[in-house]
């Protein structure tokens, strides 16, 4: 076993963005693990409908 690995992981949650309101997207996760358990996440983006990769920054999960 590992001591440190790096994991991704997609899970599908609601965003929103001024522009188009609410969306639900597919939120992919990179995560560092150590012995299993998660320590840190290091990047979260999501991919748009069109195919573009965009960083879950520019849009919030509140109003």
């Amino acid at each position: 076993m590992k001591v440190i690995q790096i994991k991704r992981k997609t899970k599908t949650e609601k965003r929103y963005s001024k522009k188009m309101g609410e969306l639900i997207v597919q939120v992919t996760y990179i995560k560092k693990h150590l012995l299993g358990l998660p320590i840190k996440t290091l990047h979260k983006y999501r991919e748009t409908y069109y195919g573009s990769i965009k960083d879950c920054n520019d849009c919030s999960l509140s109003r």
